[in-house]
């Protein structure tokens, strides 16, 4: 069964940094493209950011770029986005979300979703 976990989310002030990590399992993370997606309050799905299998090649929305980064330990079997210089604006719950496989063009699984982390921004 296909799991993905979310954490390390939080209440920051603007200005901060948040590291969420995805813990994933059921499937051999490292031959799968992974991204993050966010959702805000009252607003649909962002796609925020996309890594392929290997970790060397990324991917970010114009909202994100510059101070996000996005990366993978397929050891491990997690994902990361490290999120600096937070705005107001990035307050949403953001999400772990698979590819359908190992290209970059294998587009979103939508399957498989978990509980997302809450990442606050405010002073």
């Amino acid at each position: 069964e296909v799991q993905l976990v979310e954490s390390g989310g939080g209440l920051v002030q603007p200005g901060g940094s948040l590291r969420l990590s995805c813990a994933a399992s059921g499937f051999t993370f490292s031959n799968y493209v992974m991204s993050w997606v966010r959702q805000a309050p009252g607003k649909g799905l962002e796609w925020v950011s996309v890594i392929n299998t290997g970790g060397d090649s990324t991917t970010y929305s114009a909202s994100v770029k510059g101070r996000f980064t996005i990366s993978r330990d397929n050891a491990k079997n997690t994902l990361y986005l490290q999120m600096n210089s937070l705005k107001p604006e990035d307050t949403a719950v953001y999400h772990c979300v698979k590819y359908w496989g190992s290209s970059m063009n294998s587009g979103r699984d939508n399957r498989y979703w978990g509980q997302g982390t809450q990442v606050t921004v405010s002073s």
